[in-house]
């Protein structure tokens, strides 16, 4: 059906597409100061469909450009990006001359979609980290996790079963809704099951901190991870990837990108297959435990039907395997002193995999520009076998959810609509509007089974299994709009607002079954059915000054909210299912600056933030099940400041660093713990350490510029501050610091590098649930990678 629907979707594109009217033609040529015209150029006019390679002699040229004032992109190897303004219609058509400097003399200009328009990273009046393709490659990015630090006030980890549970000031994910919004090419990764945190073939990854809500509505309260890969164009393009390291580690990648034809019809693959050892060693068979292993696929067709109409169809699927998922060990103090060992009984291999697919259509004229988003995400997640609940080598509890494909899938279509102001950079309205629709199918069944010792975990009775079945569904629609109106040439005043209206309804199902009986004996909670339905508005105002050329500041006050929900079903009678609790809401309040000094030499950026959250989602984790029960309770006060600069002090020098203070603190918050209550005011937020801090130098020498010979040198130091991993504050990782590095050569197209991470061997606590179970982050890995693009 969904390729029906695509085949109708590119017919109606091509009966559309019509000659455009005539327009002016932009020209121009590209060298460098150094070595002269450069052939290969990627230049592009920013929010149309118009994109050129410039030739052998440099040059390159647009045909049909409607009149009026662009920013232009020019990219290419070796050379700092450059963003410059042109006209058409204005200026005579007189050809235009760039110069580009070499990235080992100045810094990148970095585009981003923050605000769903492209713009310069610099201009944004956002607290906004723009990593780059090139700073992917640098920091070994290889899951989105390792953004930790990297960006100021960030903290992600895997609690170990894959999935990323992530931080940006102080605002957690504590539920399978995240607080935190990922989008990879545009589409919204819904929640922690169906997004894909390998990262490969990466043009740009955008980090937003603090709530962006009338963009891009529930569950971005803390902020936004945007990850974008790179697309075909005119340009054919050829990659591969070979790692090996130790813990029998392998990575390859390999992809290319093709104009079938030539600015019409593009295509491009790519793929990686990754595997490794478990870090862990399980004493109950002296095996490895943790191995890992995934291939992930990614594919564009991109088709330009005319100057106005494009569309972009885009496919994505990833197949994990993990033999032996959740690594934990009962204790921090035994975790720390008997490193990566564990005693479980229970050998199941877990197995995750997802399928996203959106077709987006783009039609740009003089008036406006509109795009139409649909998508499609899918995630089965299961384990082959039971799957060990005590972390023990006992018969004590263990849990089965391989129900077959009608199980534990769930199934995600997300459709956005969306008009905003033309291209052209002339007029003091800039502005977006649009409308976003969804439905989550999400049907789960899971059996926990208590084996012949479950009396020593306190079980009333033994080889049993009590089976929990919820088929749940949400339904939702957003409207928004933002606008930004320039009242002189300096100032310019941000307005948006966004109104979502979502709709939850779960069917539950409890059972008991005695062992060996094949069907269940009687119904432990009968099949009932609940919903919710809740609203929330989003608002957004702010302004922003243009200090000079190269210093723009910015005030902002933004609203975000964490959806809300029902209480699952359970093994506890104690915990009722089917309980709403209400959405989270945020308000922030944040100042920034951003600064290009020196030619683009030294850029700093800085930024205070303050936020209250309230209705605040505590979690509660229901044991043996690992279900999560949510209920609202308190406040969240946080505040702190945020510091970025990159630097290029010498030629070959690049020197970053980041630095990121929070201060996340609950007020009246009381909880029910062991049938008492507990006042826990003033206790700091899990997973936000107080302190995220990353200072990078690499230096490039040119051995040959002859041969293009360079040697590559780069040293990396992160430090994380004291945090904590349950609301009473009992469990907790001392402040601490990893070091990275990497030395290597390259010779044109190729590049060879040895890299070491965590070179110290730090034992140091990544994840740990309330109860105890604790998850370490990685040892010393080390290993060496052959790339090739051409």
């Amino acid at each position: 059906m969904r390729k029906e629907i695509i085949a109708f979707a590119f017919a109606i594109l091509c009966s559309l597409a019509a000659q455009c009217q005539a327009g002016f033609t932009v020209s121009g040529s590209v060298s460098s100061s150094r070595s002269g015209l450069i052939g290969g150029c990627s230049v592009f006019l920013l929010n149309t469909n118009l994109s050129a390679i410039s030739d052998d002699k440099g040059a390159f040229i647009f045909k049909n450009v409607p009149e009026g004032k662009y920013k232009m992109q020019i990219s290419a190897v070796g050379y700092a990006s450059l963003y410059i303004d042109v006209s058409a219609g204005l200026n005579g058509g007189a050809p235009i001359n760039i110069v580009l400097a070499e990235s080992m003399i100045q810094l990148d200009g970095v585009m981003v979609t923050a605000q769903k328009r492209d713009e310069l990273e610099q201009q944004v009046p956002l607290s906004i980290t723009a990593v780059s393709s090139r700073q992917v490659q640098q920091y070994r990015l290889w899951n989105s996790n390792e953004l930790t630090a990297v960006v100021p006030n960030f903290y992600s980890s895997n609690p170990g079963d894959g999935r990323n549970v992530t931080s940006i000031r102080g605002i957690t994910t504590t539920s399978y809704d995240p607080a935190v919004a990922t989008y990879i090419d545009g589409v919204n990764q819904f929640g922690l099951d169906t997004y894909i945190p390998h990262l490969f073939d990466v043009e740009r990854i955008e980090i937003l901190r603090g709530p962006q809500g009338t963009f891009y509505g529930r569950n971005a309260m803390g902020g936004v991870v945007n990850i974008v890969t790179k697309r075909p164009s005119n340009k054919t393009a050829v990659f591969a990837e070979i790692t090996a390291g130790n813990y029998d580690q392998q990575r390859y990648t390999a992809g290319f990108r093709i104009p079938v034809i030539k600015n019409k019809l593009f295509f491009g693959a790519s793929g990686l297959y990754n595997k490794r050892k478990g870090f862990y060693t399980n004493e109950f068979n002296n095996a490895p435990f943790d191995n890992q292993s995934s291939f992930t696929g990614n594919y564009y067709l991109r088709f330009i039907a005319s100057e106005k109409w494009s569309a972009t169809l885009n496919v994505k699927h990833t197949n994990n395997l993990n033999d032996g998922a959740f690594p934990l060990v009962n204790g921090p103090a035994d975790a720390i002193e008997n490193p990566y060992r564990l005693n479980q009984n229970a050998l199941a291999e877990m197995i995750d995999r997802t399928f996203n697919s959106s077709l987006n259509i783009n039609y740009v004229n003089k008036q406006f520009i509109f795009t139409s988003q649909t998508a499609w995400q899918s995630n089965h997640r299961f384990y082959d076998q039971a799957l060990d609940g005590d972390f023990s080598p006992i018969d004590g509890v263990t849990i089965f959810n391989n129900y077959g494909d009608d199980w534990n899938k769930v199934k995600v279509f997300t459709q956005e609509l969306k008009f905003s102001s033309p291209a052209t950079t002339g007029g003091r309205l800039k502005w977006t509007a649009g409308s976003y629709f969804f439905h989550q199918d999400n049907p789960a069944k899971q059996a926990v089974h208590f084996g012949r010792d479950a009396a020593l975990l306190g079980a009333p009775d033994t080889a049993f299994s009590i089976i929990s079945t919820t088929k749940g569904k949400t339904s939702g629609i957003a409207v928004f709009a933002q606008g930004t109106y320039a009242v002189t040439q300096k100032l310019d005043i941000i307005a948006g607002l966004r109104y979502d209206l979502e709709k939850k309804k779960y069917n539950v199902l409890g059972e008991y079954q005695k062992d060996p009986n094949p069907v269940p004996v009687f119904e432990t909670q009968p099949d009932t059915s609940g919903s919710t339905t809740f609203a929330a508005l989003s608002p957004k105002l702010g302004i922003a000054y243009s200090v000079s050329d190269n210093t723009n500041a910015f005030a902002i006050y933004s609203r975000g909210y964490r959806t809300g929900g029902l209480t699952q079903l359970s093994s506890d009678p104690s915990q009722p299912p089917l309980f709403p609790y209400k959405p989270e809401y945020s308000s922030n309040v944040e100042v920034g600056i951003k600064n290009n000094f020196f030619n683009s030499r030294l850029r700093l950026n800085g930024s205070i933030f303050f936020t209250v959250v309230s209705d605040v989602q505590v979690p509660t984790l229901v044991l043996p099940d690992a279900i999560t029960v949510t209920k609202n309770a308190g406040k969240l006060f946080c505040k702190g400041l945020e510091l970025e600069m990159s630097a290029i002090p010498v030629k070959g020098l690049q020197v970053d660093y980041n630095f990121g203070y929070t201060d996340a603190t609950y007020k009246n918050l009381k909880l029910s713990q062991s049938g008492s209550e507990v006042d826990l005011d003033g206790k700091k937020q899990i997973f936000t350490p107080g302190v995220t801090s990353l200072l990078a130098a690499q230096y490039n020498y040119l051995l040959s510029e002859k041969h293009a010979i360079k040697l590559s040198v780069r040293g990396e130091w992160k430090y994380l501050g004291k945090q904590y991993f349950d609301l009473s504050n009992n469990i907790s990782q001392g402040a601490y610091s990893l070091f990275n590095s990497q030395v290597g050569v390259s010779v044109r197209n190729f590049e060879l590098m040895f890299w070491a991470r965590n070179i110290g061997s730090k034992k140091y606590i990544a994840y740990a649930y309330d109860f105890g179970a604790v998850h370490l982050g990685d040892p010393k890995t080390i290993g060496v990678t052959l790339a090739m693009c051409l």
